[in-house]
């Protein structure tokens, strides 16, 4: 897993079904490596849980779903529902390009910081200068959304990466499931979970510079198509479909 803060990238997401999935990770061994703490679990996979904040009125949501070019999204990500610390995490959208700033914390700090208490080194489990920035900004726009915890999204991880580099990264998303969150903490399992995606796998490509030639051979080999996959606006969407198919009045404030 990489704990270390990214520099800008590109990100290509495609849906594609587990046997494409496996022929990808044979193709994909030859060019990169197993994460390494993949590696050593079951399907070379591991569990990734991911808390999004969001403002009364979905303001982040909104402005993916009208493909705003500048955005950002608020998430907390942990990797186990133990003690284990958490990210408080950045992801920005400028055009195509992706920045993601991460501040790793105290679980024992967490809720103090979701209920608005200034952030401090104390906070944090590496007290660098970088997450220290990471962290203030972090809380600094939440603040100004008043942004809660909206839904809780689980799935396993099965992850490629350039040896000693993070230049170019693939990853394959399973089994990704989410809740709606009606608290302002980290729920303690998912409550009423349904599936986003179905049995569909989520592959993603990320690159720091050019789209490298065996990337490009990949896609045209498998005949893959980009197109979007946003795991917190598809667990909306699948959310309102499921309470309008199961006769449910779903209707979250969609403006501020």
């Amino acid at each position: 897993m990489d704990q270390t803060f990214q520099r800008q990238r590109f990100e290509l997401k495609y849906r594609i079904n587990e046997v494409k999935a496996q022929e990808i990770r044979f193709f994909v061994e030859n060019y990169l490596e197993c994460d390494p703490y993949g590696a050593s679990q079951p399907n070379r996979s591991y569990a990734i849980y991911s808390l999004y904040l969001d403002s009364p009125g979905l303001n982040t949501y909104h402005r993916t779903v009208n493909g705003d070019r500048n955005r950002f999204k608020l998430r907390l990500r942990y990797y186990n529902s133990d003690e284990s610390p958490v990210f408080f995490e950045i992801k920005q959208r400028n055009n195509r390009v992706i920045r993601k700033k991460r501040a790793q914390v105290y679980r024992t700090a967490v809720q103090d910081l979701l209920n608005g208490h200034v952030p401090t080194k104390s906070h944090l489990v590496v007290k660098s200068s970088t997450q220290m920035d990471a962290l203030e900004h972090f809380c600094m726009l939440s603040g100004e959304l008043r942004a809660t915890p909206k839904m809780l999204i689980s799935y396993f991880r099965e992850a490629y990466e350039s040896e000693d580099t993070n230049d170019v990264r693939l990853t394959m998303d399973r089994n990704i499931r989410a809740c709606r969150v009606h608290q302002n903490r980290i729920p303690a399992y998912l409550d009423n979970e349904f599936s986003v995606f179905g049995n569909m796998v989520i592959l993603e490509l990320k690159f720091t510079n050019r789209f490298p030639d065996w990337l490009r051979e990949l896609t045209q080999r498998f005949h893959l198509r980009h197109e979007s996959a946003s795991k917190y606006v598809d667990s909306i969407e699948r959310l309102r479909f499921n309470n309008i198919e199961n006769g449910i009045n779903f209707t979250p404030v969609y403006h501020e």
